[in-house]
């Protein structure tokens, strides 16, 4: 298995960083979130539906996910939509998955 370096010159800030994304991604809720948006936007409604956890709760974690920069939003008249921001995090995800074998 290819070994990733890490990087042994990070500043505090950039420590402080990497801690803030894997704090964001660390909540079993935020990830079931993520995975829902992985292949593509969806609304607020139906990652709610997908989730099967009440709005309030959805946007709490939505706002957070979004404020780490995991996701992005884009308003459509009264909806939005939420889509992964970056590639790198379904590539994580995705690296982790193939670790425990799923």
């Amino acid at each position: 298995m290819k070994q990733a370096k890490i990087r042994k010159d990070l500043t505090a800030e950039q420590v402080e960083d990497v801690a803030a994304l894997f704090k964001a991604l660390g909540e079993p809720m935020r990830l079931r979130i993520v995975q829902s948006v992985c292949h593509g936007p969806r609304s607020v409604g139906e990652i709610v539906e997908a989730v099967g956890s009440t709005q309030a709760n959805v946007s709490k974690h939505l706002s957070l996910l979004a404020g780490a920069g995991v996701l992005g939003r884009v308003k459509d008249g009264q909806r939005v939509f939420y889509g992964v921001k970056s590639p790198l995090v379904t590539e994580l995800c995705g690296m982790v998955c193939a670790h425990l074998g799923m």
